[in-house]
């Protein structure tokens, strides 16, 4: 519930101090008077101190108190509630326990708003929005979900002839065509509705007995939408993960035990670093074709290759769990059982899994050089540090597949590229800055440099591998969290937060993913 008094106080000609705390028992008198002075007159009974007391010694530390000096002029009253219970249809009476707060379940991941009520005398001081503070304050220090309640609608009974219907008013509110003194000031304060809900407080005849089912979602964990996708892809997620961008030198191998000295060097190091995942560019593996003493036709290029894939995989799968680190494969052009030739990315785990991401678009040097088909699936892959997605270079370019892989869940993308020349390699460099915009995620870009004569379309190399982020207040000033010196061989590290992505996408400055018009346009996917 919440309501106000009439009246209004210069609080800062008395020179008197506001301040928000937790309520106590001494408080319960004043707490009382100020209920009563709220709810004259709107059919809903004022506290009696037996229901205080119990809401109190329930869970003292959901309730706090506004003070104007020794005044006591807002309380809020909050428990801790299951989501199977909050997230339910349910009435005031039965969620509260008529009022005593006995519901509280001290293992509940949801925060329960039962009350806020304000003096009016004091309107103009945001005396509501101080004790939503203290609520959103709470609700993170204790890791909640997120904080559910019932608004009250008290401008109903006036407006109803109006609008028709409670379905509506509420319509009308949330679509901004008209204001309602409390739905506006939840929905300001980032509150989502859920529905609407009758039968709620049926005593209170300003609101027809109809209540606003709202829900605020921690910004700092998980949001309703990624639960989902948390469980779908695994445990929780460490505060921090350190990635290692290797911009990597085409040069002549004698053998395939000198291409995996080179590998494994980069992997020791970023190993070194306590890397999550170090990650290698596209076609990499083209690098093996330098072997032969003479230049392979394409089709004997891509039969080379084939040959060298049991060994690649399993010599990679091996350095990914004797070095702890998370590998991100580059990609290797690979004949499937169907006898198409693909271009694989690997994903090598630490903890001996390997999954695979074929490239959606082959490019047209591709096609004509390699005969490389595109793959039909783009999932995100789980990790030990939540869910990616992976994207081979020109796949980049498609804002589609970037946003597919974000609404399955992904929090970093990782973007193996392999380009020729400046233009080509800012193409990529545009889109990704472009994709971690527009759908509030970590790119992680990694390209080869060098070249490698005798190797038919890999003759020279241009890159500056980089780690990308959104361009808000929680990031690094340009968006970029890492960067390398064009066309030299290094390793380019950062550490990327997947909670900044989080508190960005539920409160950031923009709000990409939030602020899109499903009731306009859609992305479907028609492939698995």
């Amino acid at each position: 519930m919440a309501n106000t008094t009439s009246g209004s106080k210069n609080i800062a000609a008395s020179g008197k101090v506001l301040r928000v705390r937790n309520a106590t028992l001494a408080d319960i008198p004043a707490i009382g008077a100020l209920s009563k002075r709220v709810y004259t007159g709107t059919g809903i009974d004022p506290y009696s101190r037996a229901e205080l007391r119990g809401q109190l010694n329930n869970f003292a530390e959901g309730k706090f108190v506004v003070t104007l000096e020794d005044e006591i002029v807002g309380y809020c009253a909050t428990f801790r509630v299951s989501g199977e219970v909050c997230l339910k249809p349910h009435s005031w009476a039965a969620i509260t326990a008529n009022g005593y707060g006995t519901r509280h379940d001290a293992e509940g991941e949801w925060l329960y708003g039962m009350e806020v009520c304000v003096d009016s005398s004091v309107r103009g001081y945001r005396i509501g929005q101080r004790l939503y503070n203290a609520r959103k304050k709470l609700c993170e220090e204790l890791g909640l979900k997120g904080i559910v309640f019932v608004g009250r609608l008290p401008s109903l009974s006036r407006r109803i002839k109006k609008y028709g219907s409670a379905e509506n008013y509420l319509d009308a509110v949330v679509q901004q065509r008209t204001r309602d003194p409390v739905l506006s000031f939840q929905l300001r304060n980032n509150f989502e509705v859920i529905d609407l809900m009758p039968n709620y407080l049926v005593d209170d005849t300003g609101s027809m007995g109809y209540g606003v089912h709202l829900v605020w979602h921690n910004p700092k964990v998980e949001t309703a939408a990624n639960v989902a996708h948390t469980k779908r892809h695994g445990g929780r997620q460490p505060d921090t993960v350190r990635i290692g961008t290797v911009q990597y030198m085409q040069r002549r191998v004698t053998s395939f035990v000198e291409f995996m000295s080179f590998i494994e060097y980069f992997v020791d190091v970023v190993a070194d670093y306590k890397g999550d995942f170090v990650v290698f560019p596209e076609l990499i593996t083209l690098q093996l074709l330098s072997i032969e003493d003479q230049e392979l036709t394409p089709i004997q290029s891509i039969e080379a290759l084939t040959k060298y894939t049991p060994r690649y995989v399993e010599a990679m799968q091996d350095l990914a769990v004797r070095y702890n680190i998370n590998i991100i494969g580059g990609s290797h052009p690979t004949r499937v059982a169907n006898g198409r030739v693909e271009n694989i990315s690997y994903v090598f785990h630490r903890d001996g899994r390997v999954d695979e991401q074929a490239k959606i678009h082959p490019t047209p040097n591709e096609v004509y050089w390699w005969n490389i088909e595109g793959g039909n699936e783009l999932q995100v892959i789980d990790t030990d540090c939540g869910p990616i997605g992976i994207l081979i270079c020109y796949d980049s370019e498609f804002p589609e597949l970037g946003r597919h892989l974000v609404d399955q869940g992904a929090e970093i993308l990782f973007v193996p590229f392999c380009t020729d020349e400046r233009q080509s390699y800012m193409r990529v460099r545009y889109s990704c800055q472009a994709r971690a915009v527009e759908n509030q995620v970590y790119v992680v870009m990694s390209g080869n440099v060098g070249n490698l004569p005798n190797v038919a379309n890999m003759d020279i190399q241009y890159a500056q591998s980089c780690i990308l982020t959104p361009c808000d207040f929680h990031f690094a000033r340009d968006g970029i969290a890492a960067d390398t010196t064009p066309n030299v061989e290094t390793v380019a590290i950062a550490d990327l937060r997947p909670e900044s992505l989080r508190i960005a996408r539920n409160s950031g400055t923009v709000q990409n993913l939030r602020d899109r018009r499903h009731d306009l346009y859609q992305m479907k996917w028609r492939g698995n």
